[in-house]
């Protein structure tokens, strides 16, 4: 009602519906934790295409497997990756330096590369006076340029005008450098503040050439790996980011695996943000074809991903052979998990979330075989263990076969077997976490019972008609209670509301089975 009345006639007021809408997260937001040969270091950087990756990261490098992985997430249908670059204490970034012609020590402008990473190696600068006020003697115009280490050709190039080397303009090249370049910054002392000479670079005749720039010598240890979740670091640095719903760790070297307290410490990671593990089967389990089945049987159990938590990983076996571009063509073998979470974002794309990220359809794409090529028998062996094979048919080709959960051995009967049904319980969950933060500190009773309970049945309602659940009715599909049976006296004293949602999800057919009988023609009676 109007706050007062106060003339005769007629009043409008506009009423609430209640109506907030509840929107679907994304499904298939990879993250990538490994070595690049370029690139922000622990830093969540998000890119759409692989052509980001080369931009940002360098693309592919010989010597970093995660590189090969984002490659095969693109080839296979991914769309929003999520890269976090990890380096050793070895990694150094290059400097460059232009001379100031003042005394010592403040007679030059040292700028280091932006990243760490013999990449800086190829950068150099130079400066000219031809400013908008060439009676300003704090002014001068800067010039980067990355050139291909091998034609030595210009590849990328900066250039920045009327900079200052005066802290007090707008211009002061300290922070126009940090704030807009991509190659370069200029470098800081122990104090963390800017160093800048007090007198303008002078001009080059020739441009000053970086260097000292360098690649780590060591390889990542599980402690970098798994960081420092204070300092946001490691696996931890994904907390920087807003969402992501699936990890690849490749292993750092390509005849490597990735470390057994890596991949723990990455389960109980995305248990708690509730993503999905990819795990790429150890390279030993393919070490000799004839036993492999056996091996990977025998094996899975020092994985050590076992328990609840289990429920969020998926192990794929065996591995792949492509071809690499960076070697003449020559085939080499590599690790799956890029090409698997490319599949699972094409088929939530085509198909949605609910439907198995395998079958005739989950082809892998820009491989030329397997490492290991598996026939029915040895496919009956690892599948009731829970490990997803990768086979080969000769009328499809290579596809993924298999759709379980590390939790989807059959001995252990448990409820999130299968990754659809487990990555759609993610998604729901998600999605309501998200859509219902309204509903913090409204007052706690039937009128916001009622909005809960529109709000969450529309959303479950949408995804029925899509075929996310199992029923033909909404009734056998779905039901959302939320109501003094959920929420008793004591919860409302105690700031409680609790909503109930359940879902019948749909359940992949694993097993077909046919049932023939011949008729015998008839038999008179």
């Amino acid at each position: 009602m109007p706050s007062a009345l106060t003339y005769p006639g007629v009043y409008i007021e506009e009423i609430p519906s209640g109506v907030r809408t509840i929107t679907g997260v994304a499904t298939s937001i990879t993250a990538f934790i490994g070595r690049a040969a370029r690139g922000p270091v622990n830093e969540p950087t998000t890119i759409s295409s692989f052509g980001d990756f080369q931009r940002e990261f360098g693309g592919l490098a010989t010597g970093y497997p995660m590189s090969y992985a984002v490659r095969d997430f693109y080839l296979n249908g991914g769309s929003t990756a999520l890269i976090v670059r990890l380096v050793d204490a070895t990694t150094a970034a290059a400097t460059l330096s232009l001379p100031t012609g003042a005394a010592a020590p403040n007679d030059f402008l040292p700028l280091l590369a932006a990243d760490v990473g013999k990449w800086g190696n190829n950068l150099s600068g130079a400066v000219n006076y031809q400013t908008n006020d060439v009676a300003n003697t704090d002014l001068f115009n800067l010039t980067i340029v990355e050139s291909d280490p091998i034609t030595g050709q210009p590849v990328n190039t900066e250039k920045f005008l009327n900079v200052s080397i005066n802290a007090a303009d707008a211009r002061y090249v300290a922070r126009v450098l940090q704030d807009s370049s991509s190659l370069v910054v200029v470098k800081k002392d122990n104090a963390d503040k800017f160093i800048v000479p007090n007198t303008r670079p002078s001009e080059a005749t020739t441009a000053a050439t970086a260097n000292s720039g360098k690649d780590g010598t060591g390889a990542l240890t599980t402690a970098l790996y798994q960081g420092v979740q204070a300092q946001k670091t490691g696996i931890f640095a994904l907390d920087k980011a807003d969402l992501f719903n699936l990890l690849c760790i490749p292993p750092d070297t390509r005849t490597g695996d990735t470390a057994t307290p890596v991949y723990d410490s990455a389960l109980s990671y995305c248990q708690a943000r509730r993503a999905v593990l990819i795990v790429d089967s150890p390279a030993a389990w393919s070490a000799n074809s004839a036993t492999a089945a056996s091996t990977a049987r025998d094996n899975l159990i020092t994985l050590n991903l076992t328990g609840d938590r289990a429920r969020n990983a998926a192990l794929y076996f065996p591995r792949v052979l492509e071809s690499d571009p960076l070697r003449d063509g020559q085939t080499d073998v590599f690790v799956p998990c890029g090409i698997i979470a490319g599949i699972m974002a094409r088929t939530d794309t085509t198909r949605g979330v609910w439907k198995a990220p395998a079958g005739l359809d989950a082809t892998l794409t820009g491989i030329q075989g397997l490492n290991v090529n598996l026939n029915d028998a040895e496919n009956g062996i690892l599948n009731p263990l829970g490990i997803n094979c990768l086979r080969f048919f000769s009328e499809s080709g290579r596809v993924v076969w298999g759709a379980r959960t590390l939790r989807g051995a059959d001995a252990l009967a448990d409820e999130y077997k299968y990754v659809p049904v487990r990555r759609t319980a993610l998604y729901i969950e998600e999605s309501l976490y998200r859509g219902l933060q309204w509903v913090v500190f409204e007052p706690n009773d039937e009128p916001l019972w009622a909005q809960i309970r529109l709000n969450v049945g529309a959303f479950m309602r949408s995804l029925f008609q899509q075929g996310a659940f199992q029923g033909t009715t909404p009734k056998d599909a779905y039901f959302v209670k939320c109501d003094k049976e959920t929420t008793t006296q004591n919860d409302i004293n105690l700031g409680i509301v609790n909503i109930v949602v359940g879902f019948a999800p749909l359940k992949p057919a694993e097993f077909v089975v046919i049932k023939l009988q011949q008729i015998a023609g008839q038999i008179a009676t």
